[in-house]
């Protein structure tokens, strides 16, 4: 037993350890999982011998990590809000920090749906009574989903039906599987599942959905941080983030 105890102990130990040379650590919003799995493919076959490692989560949840002393050096956000804690924390260097995407928030619901579900009003029937979206305390879907229901005047609705979910992917996930009768979810997350979930309606959010990305301000930071975050800038990146269904902001 305390040799399991010791193992599990070096395991968390090791997965802090800082970068190696010509490693660059990129923590991201949970939405940019399949894009930036693909950027750091792309960017790694034109710099060969340079390694990008990315973690992924809700923004709020991978900021709070990198200011416990998680090693990173890139931070992509889902909302400028988790931007702006990361550069109220100081752990950012604020003259790095873009927007570089644009995204939408969609209504999504199992291929097929008993309820026959096409809109927002939908979700006040009388058999609907799961919805998932993210957790608005961490999640930034969840606080864009927020915003756009208490606007249209169907926030108290959703709120009474409300499935949480830890990040954006969860709450793909809950839908694809039929465990919810609707959820909220990026237009690019439903993208990857085009014939297990249905859009049925493109959310207008009253502030628009923009992506920040910025330097991580640390000591011993790679110095080919930036290399990479001028990659995911530039013509060829933005190639990729298009291919995912990402647009300029």
């Amino acid at each position: 037993m305390n040799r399991l105890r010791w193992l599990a102990g070096c395991l968390v130990l090791c997965a802090w350890l800082p970068a190696q040379a010509g490693e660059v650590l990129v923590s991201a919003a949970a939405s940019l999982t399949n894009a930036f799995k693909d950027l750091a493919v792309q960017y790694q076959s034109v710099h060969p011998g340079e390694l990008i490692l990315t973690t992924f989560g809700a923004s709020d949840v991978v900021l709070r990590q990198i200011i416990e002393g998680a090693p990173a050096d890139v931070f992509a956000s889902a909302d400028q809000k988790a931007m702006d804690k990361a550069q109220a924390a100081g752990v950012i260097d604020p003259a790095t920090r873009v927007n570089f995407v644009r995204n939408e928030v969609v209504l999504i619901v199992p291929v097929r749906d008993p309820h026959h579900i096409k809109s927002l009003a939908d979700l006040g029937k009388p058999g609907v009574t799961r919805i998932a979206l993210g957790n608005p305390v961490s999640v930034p879907v969840g606080r864009y989903t927020r915003a756009a229901l208490e606007k249209a005047g169907l926030w108290s609705t959703v709120q009474a039906n409300q499935i949480l979910g830890q990040n954006v992917r969860q709450v793909l996930s809950y839908v694809e599987r039929g465990e919810v009768d609707a959820g909220f979810v990026f237009a690019t997350d439903a993208a990857l599942l085009r014939n297990k979930v249905r859009v049925v309606q493109v959310v207008a959010t009253p502030v628009p959905v923009v992506y920040p990305i910025a330097l991580v301000r640390r000591k011993g930071r790679s110095p080919e941080a930036s290399g990479f975050l001028k990659y995911v800038l530039s013509d060829a990146g933005r190639a990729v983030l298009q291919r995912y269904g990402f647009s300029r902001p």
